[in-house]
């Protein structure tokens, strides 16, 4: 599935694995967040982290008429107020979406999947 933008100089075409890897990479360089979780832990067979090439399978794009949500679910890291790590989530995908593709965001829900605690 992708997203259809029409404009004067003709159809862009967005595929929804183009905006998870920029939603993804947004969300990796936030303060707290560890890294993605899949979406399917048990079906995947995924349980730690996933790498940047698979991104994707942490994010869920959905589109209702111009709205775009996207789901995103996460690690956080041990210590870190799980409520100001999603905040700063959110915002920062908006944003990042927003410059990158030109597109506006109507909601980032955040997904947190577990707590890592990271080794000194």
């Amino acid at each position: 599935m992708s997203l259809e933008i029409n404009n004067d100089f003709g159809q862009i075409d967005i595929s929804n694995d183009v905006i998870a890897q920029i939603a993804g990479g947004a969300a990796i360089e936030c303060y707290g967040v560890v890294g993605m979780a899949s979406k399917h832990q048990i079906r995947d067979g995924l349980t730690d982290i996933l790498r940047k090439e698979n991104f994707t399978k942490g994010v869920v794009i959905r589109q209702t008429g111009d709205d775009l949500h996207i789901d995103m679910y996460i690690i956080v890291s041990y210590g870190t107020k799980i409520s100001e790590v999603a905040y700063q989530v959110q915002s920062k995908v908006k944003y990042t979406v927003n410059k990158t593709l030109g597109m506006s965001v109507k909601s980032v829900n955040i997904f947190v999947h577990g707590v890592k605690v990271l080794s000194v």
